[in-house]
């Protein structure tokens, strides 16, 4: 038990926190997690989705990614493990192994890259930004976001990935 100022008291079990509340007790920390870092963000290399990666395997390897989500797919994971030349099993061992921060698996990726010059990083970049979902995907995921397929709706994967997961979020833990 650990005492807090007030003199009321908490206890954690493994990851769950129980806080009185009055008659009730509220429990914190989820089972899965979906993976909110979006592929359009990058770390200090610069090279975008690889936050997103790093998270996804990292969940996958605790055995707390969301269902169905990949730890590594064959979309944004793939582009990102091919344009820096690292191998998938050796991303998921050392994160396995190490369970690192993000600037730890970024030291690694620096070490261990077969191709991490500025050029290359930003062919991958541009090849993210530039792609857009075929039609099928694009028109499900707005119709569960309950957004109309119009002039103005997103076009481009990193914006309907972001609504897709955001939706999922919302399904998962807000509903």
């Amino acid at each position: 038990m650990l005492r807090l100022r007030s003199s009321r008291r908490f206890s954690t079990r493994g990851n769950l926190q129980i806080v009185p509340a009055g008659v009730t007790q509220i429990g914190t920390m989820a089972e899965t997690y979906v993976p909110l870092i979006s592929s359009g963000i990058a770390g200090p290399l610069g090279v975008l989705h690889l936050p997103r990666l790093w998270q996804k395997v990292s969940l996958e390897e605790a055995g707390k990614l969301a269902s169905g989500y990949p730890g590594i797919g064959h979309g944004y994971d793939a582009m990102t493990l091919a344009a820096l030349g690292l191998e998938e099993q050796a991303v998921r061992e050392y994160i396995r192994k190490n369970k690192p921060t993000y600037p730890q698996f970024e030291a690694w990726v620096k070490q261990n890259a077969k191709s991490l010059d500025r050029d290359a990083i930003e062919k991958h970049n541009a090849a993210v930004r530039g792609y857009n979902h075929d039609d099928e995907t694009r028109k499900s995921i707005l119709g569960a976001c309950e957004i109309a397929d119009d002039a103005t709706s997103p076009k481009d994967a990193v914006n309907l990935n972001n609504l897709d997961d955001w939706h999922e979020f919302h399904q998962a833990v807000l509903a």
